[in-house]
């Protein structure tokens, strides 16, 4: 019994990072479901199935006492199914918009996010209720997802012709603060930041880190080796051993 991360790929590993850095040695175990990757450029009547049937399937051989999707393409799509058909507390992910809007000084903000994180609805309601005096600029985009994958697996990777035409949009040059709409781009925030070091760049990894802790917090999660499983390619052993995870 013990806490389930979910992501589509390497991008809840910042999740589990920002967890391991609150609370060293909580229980828990990793999911990604790498074989179906990307999930931001798959349409939605195919991911919510797909999503349902993988958890459901981690849901029974793990046991977990919470489910954190660290991911914000299955947040987006799939938080309330899973909610229905599974008596567990599921913790979401979205984009920062509500730091992202507090330390805009010019009002201009940016979104970067998966095609379908930035499709969805549930994007403008965040900025309608926090960040509703802003201009919010968006870029769906598939490429930074794949860049975080490789710079996982130790390739140098380059995000500038991936972010440019986020700036490119009218007002673009005013962005002064970016939310993050993905968790694979936490491991991109060093190139990110050293290509627009006058930004400030929000991450989703901590914020949810810290709002898992405090849904969990009245439950009593018990030890349990703290694994990860993957649906494709296997990591090997020297990338999770910073996480505290073995495969």
């Amino acid at each position: 019994m013990a806490l389930l991360v979910f992501d589509s790929g390497i991008g809840g590993l910042g999740v589990v990072a920002a967890l391991n850095q609150l609370t060293p040695g909580l229980p828990l175990s990793y999911l990604a479901d790498n074989g179906f990757f990307p999930y931001g450029e798959k349409p939605d009547e195919i991911l919510l199935p797909h999503i349902l049937n993988v958890l459901g399937t981690a849901i029974a051989r793990e046991q977990p006492d919470a489910v954190v999707i660290a991911c914000n393409t299955a947040s987006t799509i799939a938080l309330p199914a899973l909610r229905a058909a599974f008596a567990l507390p599921f913790i979401g992910c979205v984009p920062p918009i509500k730091p992202a809007a507090a330390a805009s000084r010019s009002r201009t903000i940016g979104v970067l996010a998966t095609a379908a994180t930035v499709r969805r609805p549930y994007l403008n309601g965040l900025i309608a209720q926090f960040a509703p005096d802003c201009r919010v600029l968006s870029l769906g985009t598939p490429a930074l997802a794949e860049l975080a994958e490789q710079k996982f697996r130790g390739a140098e990777v380059d995000v500038s012709t991936a972010v440019a035409p986020l700036f490119k949009q009218p007002g673009g040059a005013e962005i002064d603060a970016i939310a993050l709409g993905c968790t694979h781009y936490t491991f991109l925030l060093p190139e990110l930041q050293a290509l627009r070091p006058q930004i400030s760049w929000h991450d989703p990894a901590l914020p949810v880190a810290r709002q898992t802790l405090k849904i969990i917090a009245p439950l009593s999660l018990s030890p349990a080796p703290r694994r990860a499983h993957f649906t494709g390619e296997t990591l090997p052993p020297a990338l999770l051993a910073p996480f505290a995870l073995s495969s």
